[in-house]
């Protein structure tokens, strides 16, 4: 049975990263852009993580470019931009399509089954930021909306919900 840790990607460094890394961990999944208005949400992704990474949480960003072209940088430019910017410290991987033909495996599987609210099972992503949350065993568990605030009480409880268990 596939599972978030049986995929491999290539960090923001240009190195190829098992997420078996995380295995055991609860991870947010998020895609991710520079030039977005809800950019800002970085900082609350690197708030969440602050906070819950102790406790086994771990944030995975993955830069898009799908949505308004709001994401045209490089690997290093991106990478820098958020540390600067936000002084982000969780993981960040190479720029990946999440909709379309070639869709990044990842989140071929992310999207099976698991529908936003209001839409069909399978559907694509909506928009920058948004959230994945990946259970311990690798499965994914909760989608949340682009305009969700990653420290939001609704994230922040499905969170404490995994990492209790």
């Amino acid at each position: 049975m596939t599972n978030l840790f049986t995929f491999e990607m290539m960090d923001v460094d240009g190195d190829m990263q098992s997420l078996s890394d995380y295995a055991g961990k609860a991870v947010l999944v998020v895609n991710v852009a520079s030039r977005c208005g809800l950019t800002p949400q970085y900082e609350g992704l690197q708030r969440l993580y602050d906070e819950y990474r102790r406790q086994g949480l771990e944030v995975l960003g993955f830069p898009c470019n799908q949505f308004m072209a709001q994401e045209p940088g490089t690997s290093a430019e991106i990478r820098d931009f958020t540390r600067i910017q936000f002084g982000v410290s969780f993981p960040l991987f190479e720029k990946i399509d999440v909709n379309g033909a070639n869709r990044a495996p990842l989140y071929a599987w992310l999207l099976d089954g698991l529908s936003a609210p209001g839409s069909e099972p399978g559907g694509d992503v909506q928009w920058n930021f948004e959230k994945f949350l990946v259970g311990p065993d690798g499965q994914v568990r909760r989608r949340f909306a682009p305009q969700v605030e990653p420290c939001s009480a609704e994230i922040k409880q499905a969170i404490e919900e995994l990492l209790s268990d």
